[in-house]
């Protein structure tokens, strides 16, 4: 198991602070990545968001936020493994 989520559908205007306030409610986030970055100039329509947790218990709680509207997109939330193992493994 891991103990990292992928965060995808992130509004282009959520900031890290935000991100790391709505995942800290559900555990202690040991880091944090958005891309592009807060400081990037480049037009995006849409941010991913890496979390880092030090429990994986938390990664199955940060699933629920799955389809929460936040700022003004609905997150998906999935663990990061799985995201590896799909990429490595392509559909028969």
């Amino acid at each position: 198991m891991t103990n990292v989520v992928q965060v995808t559908n992130v509004s282009p205007s959520a900031t890290s602070e935000q991100m790391r306030t709505l995942f800290g409610f559900l555990g202690t986030v040991e880091e944090l990545k958005l891309f592009p970055p807060d400081d990037s100039t480049m037009p995006v329509t849409s941010r991913v968001c890496f979390v880092r947790f030090n429990e994986q218990e938390s990664v199955g709680v940060s699933q629920h936020l799955t389809n929460t509207v936040f700022v003004d997109r609905a997150l998906i939330v999935v663990p990061y493994a799985e995201v590896e193992k799909a990429i490595a493994e392509p559909p028969p």
